[in-house]
């Protein structure tokens, strides 16, 4: 199963957690597959995913199973080449666009599924995986929000979270879709820039049940869940943003402690990442 992740350093922990996750809930062998880059827009600085870490979790992940693999995609030279320009003073880091490099890269394989590093997997999620397309160049669940707020059509809420897509690379590259959304963060500045225009440009989205994209409430069929921010309306309205890592945030505010075994497995992995920097002489946090 190829596994697509994008973001600089900081996304070290939820990525870990995520792929820690994954495991526990396929016998498959797993490709994890990172784009990374060093990017600075206005006052902020996106600072690349260090090499010795992709190799630290390569090397953990294969004493669960030796057929799994990580590798790291340094895109900088790519986004360089065509950066979103309308949309690098957005609140929308660079990073978060990175995935729409992925077709540039020809190591990224035909059949990918994408997750932002604050999913979780809680479930067998081969259904997802091995979906039929049916032709489309992706398949994913509806936003949450964006039945108010963002689809396209009246009658079917077809606006996709980007947040867990299952892509068809070989088809993307053909129709140039990826291409064609990156032309459109460089001209329009957007509102969840490469999500809108991914719904946007697609010419064909499949959707798929809620379960394997839970951002509001989890239920107990939930396969993947999102930990996006929410809106609150009690006692006044308010968002709410709590990532999985974040372990007393997670007692506190959403009462969920079904992943403490989890933050603690992923805690102690991190720990070890680094003091295996440290022995190394590696890039330091």
């Amino acid at each position: 199963m190829n596994i697509l992740y994008c973001g600089d350093k900081n996304i070290a922990d939820g990525l870990t957690l995520s792929v820690l996750s994954l495991i526990g809930h396929t016998r498959e062998p797993l490709n994890i597959l990172i784009l990374t880059a060093d990017l600075a827009a206005g006052n902020r600085r996106c600072v690349e995913l260090p090499e010795d870490f992709a190799e630290f979790l390569d090397m953990r992940l294969k004493v669960f199973d030796p057929r799994h693999s990580v590798r790291l995609f340094n895109v900088t030279p790519l986004f360089g080449a065509e950066p979103p320009t309308a949309n690098l003073g957005t609140r929308f880091t660079p990073c978060c666009m990175l995935r729409l490099y992925a077709d540039l890269v020809p190591d990224v394989p035909d059949r990918v599924l994408y997750l932002d590093n604050d999913v979780v997997c809680r479930g067998d999620f081969s259904e997802l995986y091995y979906t039929d397309l049916g032709g489309a160049e992706l398949a994913g669940v509806p936003d949450y929000y964006g039945r108010w707020f963002f689809r396209r059509r009246v009658i079917v809420h077809d606006y996709l979270n980007s947040g867990v897509l299952l892509l068809d690379m070989k088809k993307i590259r053909a129709d140039g879709l990826f291409r064609r959304c990156r032309r459109m963060c460089a001209a329009k500045r957007m509102f969840m820039p490469d999500q809108s225009a991914l719904n946007k440009l697609a010419k064909s989205k499949k959707i798929m049940p809620r379960r394997y994209n839970e951002q509001r409430r989890q239920q107990n069929n939930t396969v993947f869940r999102h930990f996006t921010t929410t809106f609150r309306l009690f006692p006044t309205f308010h968002t709410v943003s709590v990532k999985p890592w974040q372990e007393d945030k997670m007692h506190e505010v959403l009462k969920i402690y079904e992943y403490d075994a989890l933050i603690a497995e992923s805690g102690r992995l991190m720990a070890d990442y680094r003091a295996f920097r440290d022995r190394s002489g590696g890039i330091s946090s």
